[in-house]
């Protein structure tokens, strides 16, 4: 269609009708052709089109595209000029301005705002949240001990407030995706995030360290003066699940040293950086890392803490609480879970008095993976994509075999939606010879090649 007579159409108000129009509420695409009232989703929020456009990206300054959903706004000012796309309320009303304007009150004949809806009370504590990983929701309060929980949210204004109470854990903040601070056991207060532009922006507060043994406790975000809450971000379409011991908690990877301190692994240990992370980060995917250092599939470090074991924990919400159950309520069904167990089970010889031999620990190591695999599919379905993982130990050559022995064991059942996954090159840089970041950023990079060959259709 000549551009010129699409104009002119567009002008009078008119709909046109194309094959490459998009279809309501899908994620925008650079290439695509969009219609007037289109609606689609662009960074975790909702936008319509106000008249046809390609290559505009919603939030743009002429205003090809509104918000729609719920959105931040100051009291409407008459002296003060307003952009396009820019908020502001009036009379319980929210509106946003389709183009430049000044002195002209929402709700005007002219038409300059679009009425986007009432104003809504503020949002305050979880509310606001939207979180990733393993807690336990009491009111206001998350608890947490698993590592790589994650809280985001979405303000308006030039400072943020997050509320802890912590003693032990360290985590990253992030505002706009770019970390701008650690918090060290911060105990029970609220640190602040100032002098950012005025705004919106984004928050995520992530948890860099392994708790096993205790429990901390986030209480929300607090808009600083003249700013607000707004609606949280929505929840990612892909969802990846990882499974595992050290190794997947990222234990002392920041470190650039092999021998450490207890104190020196606390510090040093982030499994913000772990490959586990990285990976989600890759495929814009909502998390959990379910990792617990030292436990195996059925046998821990050198024969310790027997007879538990990584199952015993994985249904907790809270590791050091036997009687907290972690509650899906249904929004977590994982394309991928990524299982990394069995290197405690093997990485030391069997000790005398063990319930098990050198010969009797393949088999029932095996046989529990089985069980905890059915565990699996029974949570999450048949085309949930199974990848075992595993790595060289020079202490035992039985590992690798076991998990590939596995994989086989069960495609030959009827199980496609199992892969083998094994990675190798690194470093060891990390404290008590674990994975370094350089490590970690290596092992995402293998395991991306083998999702990405695995048929995903996500």
């Amino acid at each position: 269609m000549n551009r010129t007579l699409t104009r002119m159409l567009l002008a009078a108000g008119l709909t046109i009708s194309m094959q490459t129009a998009c279809a309501a509420s899908t994620d925008w695409e650079a290439g695509r052709v969009y219609n007037k009232n289109d609606t689609v989703t662009y960074q975790g929020r909702t936008w319509q089109a106000q008249w046809w456009n390609q290559g505009d990206a919603p939030g743009k300054a002429w205003g090809a595209w509104v918000e729609t959903g719920n959105s931040a706004g100051d009291d409407w000012q008459g002296t003060r000029a307003y952009k396009a796309g820019e908020k502001a309320e009036y009379k319980g009303m929210r509106y946003q301005a389709r183009w430049w304007t000044q002195g002209e009150a929402p709700g005007s004949a002219s038409g300059v705002w679009l009425l986007l809806g009432p104003v809504e009370p503020p949002l305050s504590g979880m509310a606001a949240v939207h979180s990733g990983g393993r807690i336990q929701l009491d009111g206001d309060s998350a608890r947490f001990s698993w590592p790589g929980v994650y809280f985001d949210a979405r303000f308006s204004g030039s400072s943020i407030g997050l509320k802890f109470d912590d003693s032990v854990n360290h985590f990253d903040v992030l505002v706009d995706g770019k970390r701008v601070q650690e918090v060290a056991a911060p105990g029970k207060t609220t640190v602040w995030i100032r002098d950012l532009p005025a705004g919106e922006h984004s928050v995520r507060v992530a948890k860099r360290t392994e708790s096993t043994q205790t429990s901390g406790a986030f209480l929300g975000f607090e808009a600083g003066a003249g700013g607000k809450l707004l609606a949280p971000p929505v929840a990612a379409r892909r969802q990846i699940e990882f499974i595992g011991d050290s190794l997947t908690v990222g234990m002392g990877n920041t470190s650039g040293k092999r021998e450490c301190t207890e104190a020196e692994i606390t510090a040093t240990t982030n499994a913000n950086l772990s490959f586990g992370a990285l990976t989600a980060a890759k495929y814009g995917a909502d998390y959990q890392i379910n990792g617990y250092s030292g436990l195996g599939m059925i046998r821990n470090y050198d024969g310790n803490l027997y007879p538990s074991n990584y199952r015993t924990y994985y249904d907790r919400a809270l590791l050091n609480d036997a009687g907290s159950t972690w509650l899906n309520k249904g929004d977590w069904k994982p394309q991928v879970v990524v299982i990394g167990l069995g290197a405690n089970d093997y990485n030391t010889p069997v000790k005398a008095g063990e319930a098990w031999t050198t010969v009797t620990r393949k088999a029932e190591y095996k046989k529990a993976y089985h069980d905890f695999l059915g565990k699996l599919r029974q949570q999450y379905g048949d085309e949930t994509l199974l990848v075992l993982s595993a790595t060289a130990l020079w202490q035992a050559d039985d590992f690798i075999p076991s998990v590939q022995e596995i994989v086989s064991e069960r495609k030959a059942a009827g199980d496609q939606r199992v892969v083998y996954f094994g990675f190798g090159g690194l470093d060891f840089m990390g404290c008590q010879w674990h994975p370094s970041v350089q490590d970690h950023q290596s092992i995402a990079a293998q395991l991306q090649t083998v999702l990405d060959g695995s048929g995903l259709s996500w």
